[in-house]
């Protein structure tokens, strides 16, 4: 059976939780749409979030990754369009780094492109009543590194696998009683989504 190969993070920034870790979590070792799930937590560590899902895919061998990270403040499941060549970190990382205006990858192209049908993950998340919405910013934390260095590492070594990057906001149990409000979405209703994200995947790879 093919495999997807799904990454989250560990909590970061003096949080208790990561929802994407626990809503990757939830879908581990499911057969959805023909593809077996595997999950890997990966740290929020610059250079290691890579490395450490380098070698998940070297161990998994998988047809499809799809690396999932937190995005606070967002309203809605954000299907990443573009990674940039760039590290900029607002905040250090769970080791203290804090690389500014620095590439992820010496001389490699400024971007990559997604290669899991984006749109079509969105708007199938819509129809199944899970806010969702194609966007453009990855931003320049672990989030946009990862996805970043996962493209490249796919495209240096000419695999044939394809991969994106998901953002989902807080959970309510991050947003309760926090001033100003911030806005969330449940753990299930994510889990949907990425069932959904997962299952377009499936079908995109057996075109």
């Amino acid at each position: 059976m093919s495999k997807i190969l799904l990454t989250g993070f560990g909590p970061f920034g003096g949080q208790e939780i990561n929802p994407s870790g626990l809503a990757a979590e939830k879908l581990k070792g499911k057969n959805i749409g023909g593809l077996e799930v595997v999950v890997g937590i990966i740290p929020v560590v610059t250079r290691k979030c890579i490395a450490d899902t380098i070698k998940l895919i070297e161990e998994h061998h998988p047809a499809a990754v799809l690396n999932i990270g937190q995005a606070g403040g967002r309203m809605e499941i954000s299907i990443e369009k573009v990674a940039v060549n760039i590290r900029d970190y607002r905040i250090p990382d769970n080791e203290g780094n804090q690389p500014r205006n620095a590439p992820v990858v010496e001389d490699g192209p400024d971007a990559y492109f997604a290669t899991i049908p984006i749109e079509k993950i969105a708007g199938k998340m819509v129809e199944d009543a899970v806010p969702a919405s194609v966007s453009y910013t990855a931003g320049t934390y672990c989030c946009n590194e990862v996805f970043y260095g996962v493209s490249h590492y796919i495209h240096r070594n000419d695999l044939k696998i394809s991969n994106g990057f998901i953002h989902i906001p807080f959970i309510p149990q991050q947003a309760a009683g926090a001033k100003p409000p911030r806005p969330s979405l449940s753990l299930d209703t994510m889990v949907i989504g990425l069932e959904t994200a997962i299952e377009t995947i499936a079908e995109y790879l057996n075109q």
